[in-house]
Formats: C-alpha cells, sequence, structure tokens
C-alpha cells in the first residue's frame, strides 16, 4: 500500500491517478473532512490526516510500503514538518519514502526552495530508503492565463519576456512520481522533471495563437511595490523575480528516462485546455 499525503491537491489527484492505473492500493491524506468524489472514483482510501502533527500518523503509516510526501505550496513549516514526517516514516518501518520537492531546491533566493533544500538534507539523514522528485513549474498553473488570451487576445507573463521556462504537465509528474515509488534501484536518487522546450511569454503566445487560429501576443506585468511581508505572498513575489532574471530550465532527459517517452508538450497540452473551454 501506498500512501500519498497532499492528495486533494492537483499534484496528488495526479499521482494516486498514475498510481490507480497501475491497479496498486494507494492511501489518500487529506487534510480536511469532505467529499472527495475524484480520489474516491479512483478507488483510493481516502483519510484524514494534519500534516503538521506527526504523531497522530503512526496510524495512517501502518503497513505502509512507500511514502509520496507532499507538502502544501509556499508553506512556512514544510521543513521542519518533513523532517518530522520522515522520522515517524523510519518507525512506521515504512520500505520507501519519495519526496516531492521542486526543480532547482538550491537557488534559495526562493524561500520556498531553501524549505525544500533543507527536507531534502534531512531525509538524507533520515534512515530510510529515498529517492526525490524534482519537477519544474506546471503547465497548469497557466491554464487561467491561456483562457483569458483566448477571450482577449493577450497572454499575460508575470515573469517577462525575455526569460524561459521548461513547463511540465502534471499527468507527467504524477506517471514519474509513480515510477519512483514502485521501481527497484533508483534509492538515493533525485530526478528532475521538465517539460521538452524551453518557452518564452512571447513562444507561448505563439503557441496559443496558432490553436486559435488568430493572433495572441504576450504583455509584460512588471510587480509594483515592495516585496510582501506575508509568507505565501513573498515566496510568490520572489519566484517570479527569480523566473524574471533567469528563467526557470531544465533538461527534459530524466523524465523522457522515467517515462519511457519524451514529456508531454505545451502544444499538447494546449489542445487540451481549449478544447474543453
Amino acid at each position: 500500500m501506498i500512501v500519498v499525503t497532499a492528495a486533494g491537491g492537483q499534484t496528488g489527484r495526479a499521482v494516486v491517478r498514475a498510481l490507480r492505473a497501475r491497479d496498486l492500493p494507494v492511501r489518500a491524506v487529506v487534510g480536511r473532512r469532505g467529499p472527495r468524489p475524484e480520489l474516491e472514483e479512483l478507488g483510493a482510501d481516502v483519510v484524514v490526516a494534519e500534516l503538521t502533527q506527526p504523531l497522530a500518523w503512526s496510524g495512517v503509516l501502518a503497513g505502509a510500503d512507500a511514502l509520496y510526501l507532499i507538502w502544501p505550496n509556499f508553506d512556512p513549516d514544510e521543513a521542519e514538518g518533513a523532517t518530522a514526517l520522515f522520522a515517524e516514516a523510519r518507525r512506521a518501518g515504512v520500505g520507501r519514502v519519495v519526496y516531492h520537492s521542486v526543480l532547482r531546491p538550491q537557488a534559495h533566493s526562493m524561500p520556498h526552495h531553501t524549505a525544500k533544500d533543507r527536507a531534502q538534507e534531512a531525509l538524507d539523514r533520515a534512515g530510510v530508503a529515498w529517492r526525490v522528485l524534482q519537477p519544474c513549474a506546471y503547465a497548469q498553473n497557466l491554464d487561467e492565463e491561456v483562457q483569458r488570451a483566448a477571450d482577449t487576445g493577450v497572454l499575460r507573463s508575470f515573469w517577462g519576456l525575455r526569460t524561459a521556462q521548461s513547463l511540465v504537465d502534471v499527468a507527467d509528474v504524477g506517471e514519474s512520481a509513480a515510477v519512483l515509488l514502485t521501481e527497484d534501484g533508483l534509492d538515493g536518487g533525485t530526478f528532475e522533471v521538465a517539460g521538452p522546450e524551453p518557452l518564452t511569454a512571447p513562444r507561448m503566445a505563439e503557441l496559443i495563437g496558432e490553436a486559435l487560429g488568430r493572433e495572441v501576443v504576450a504583455e509584460d506585468v512588471i510587480p509594483a511595490g515592495d516585496v510582501p511581508v506575508s509568507y505565501r505572498a513573498r515566496c510568490r513575489r520572489l519566484m517570479l523575480d527569480h523566473y524574471r532574471a533567469h528563467g526557470f530550465v531544465g533538461s527534459p532527459r530524466v523524465a523522457t528516462a522515467l517515462l519511457g517517452r519524451p514529456p508531454r508538450s505545451y502544444a499538447e497540452h494546449l489542445a487540451d485546455v481549449l478544447a474543453s473551454a
């Protein structure tokens, strides 16, 4: 049985979907009570547990062969909380821990990357068999902007017009996670998962325009004011500042090896998004 945390989010659902497609039993952990129709329809055992209370996890982890630890985005407790859960996984005898990190966690200009870097260091000391997945930014994160661009003819870019991102489809992230959770010979490895091409905002606008059959242009949206104080808003602002200055590009070679095929292109993702509009 495989435990997946934060299973109600887009990453968690993708991982659960990939595991259930392999007919593997999954315990899907969510933070709040309430209907979870997609997880239930997939046949997952849905349980409620708070990530910041690791002592309550002995029952959740009982009998688990593997744990996929996803921490909620932009949460200031990630480094300490993940460290505590790694220790709980060791006490519970979990055979394999896979941590959901991020591409380039050593980029400490972004606080949430620093937290994931610290968590990876703790995982290496945790006394468990481990693997780490380091995905690039998701193609799905920009779907609302794509829909807006389809309506207005303008794609807003909050990371400038010059630098690129290797956007990856979250379905490929889920499939890659399933490989790390189930296949032998990968312990102690960190695996970057990036899309097949670096995309600037103008190139994305061009692809959207091609899919729509009309012109779409990219517009630079420059942030105003000081960096926010709240952790979540600060993380988001500093992340976009980093993307604007340096981009966020990775190689697709590791994803291709894990998936046994090239990762999905942004054009393929766009076709799905615009077809569902």
